[in-house]
């Protein structure tokens, strides 16, 4: 039977349809059997027919699951054995009355910083960004899901979230600097994401987990050019739906 870790990252992966737009079309959930009672979680498609659940155990002990829904037919089953947590492996960050403080008990002094956008520049600045993170200054960074556009920086991210085009915009432009809201030409479909944005989030927030990095996320922010900030509730709500069933798992988010 399979291992996790206390506070790691149980993933089922699995085939399913397709076809039309599964984002919106398809729906993945499981139902885990805990030791201490059973919690539902919700899935996501990850492109190309693929689907993954994603949960984290939170004690030790024996755990089973059902996996179904509209993304293929049946009912998958699955088990695994939650065992000890790794050395350094504290748990998430909870409240404790006027504290902070692990899940195992071990105090929290929260002591960070912000790279709004540090996952989506390029990988050279990337690694310049975590070789600073490894000096051991700090343990909690603050950065955005989405881009961010402002006065230092005007570079088109790596990635972006939604299937479409950015609009154009010359980083020489001063007076785009001091714009705020969408500009002209952005043609986006906020009901198809990119997973391939939110996988370069799912690895910033991997690698800050290796150096007992908090990964503090901004989900929303109004310093945007490409129109993220001024969706219409449908697709904030599909955008928080989805965010959640990518992250929630991860115990330095």
């Amino acid at each position: 039977m399979k291992q996790i870790e206390r506070w790691g990252m149980y993933e089922w992966t699995g085939k399913g349809r397709a076809d039309g737009n599964p984002f919106t079309d398809c729906v993945i959930r499981g139902l885990f059997h805990t030791p201490y009672g059973d919690k539902e979680v919700s899935g996501f498609y990850d492109g190309d027919g693929i689907y993954r659940l994603r949960f984290m155990p939170e004690f030790e002990g024996s755990y089973t699951c059902e996996i179904s829904g509209s993304f293929a037919d049946g009912v998958f089953s699955d088990s695994f054995v939650c065992i000890p947590a790794a050395e350094g492996n504290h748990g998430p960050v909870r409240a404790r009355g006027m504290h902070f403080e692990y899940s195992d008990g071990t105090p929290y002094h929260p002591f960070g910083t912000t790279c709004y956008v540090w996952e989506l520049q390029d990988e050279a600045l990337q690694k310049q960004t975590l070789k600073e993170l490894e000096k051991g200054y700090l343990n909690k960074i603050r950065y955005c899901v989405f881009p961010k556009h402002y006065l230092y920086n005007l570079n088109e991210p790596v990635t972006y979230p939604y299937e479409g085009t950015p609009c154009a915009v010359d980083p020489a432009d001063e007076d785009a600097a001091f714009r705020a809201g969408a500009f002209e030409g952005n043609q986006w479909n906020y009901a198809c994401f990119n997973p391939e944005h939110f996988r370069n989030i799912e690895r910033s927030i991997e690698q800050l987990q290796k150096l007992g990095i908090e990964a503090d996320l901004i989900m929303m922010h109004p310093y945007d050019r490409w129109g993220f900030s001024e969706m219409q509730p449908e697709a904030d709500d599909l955008y928080w739906r989805y965010a959640l069933a990518r992250f929630s798992a991860y115990r330095n988010v």
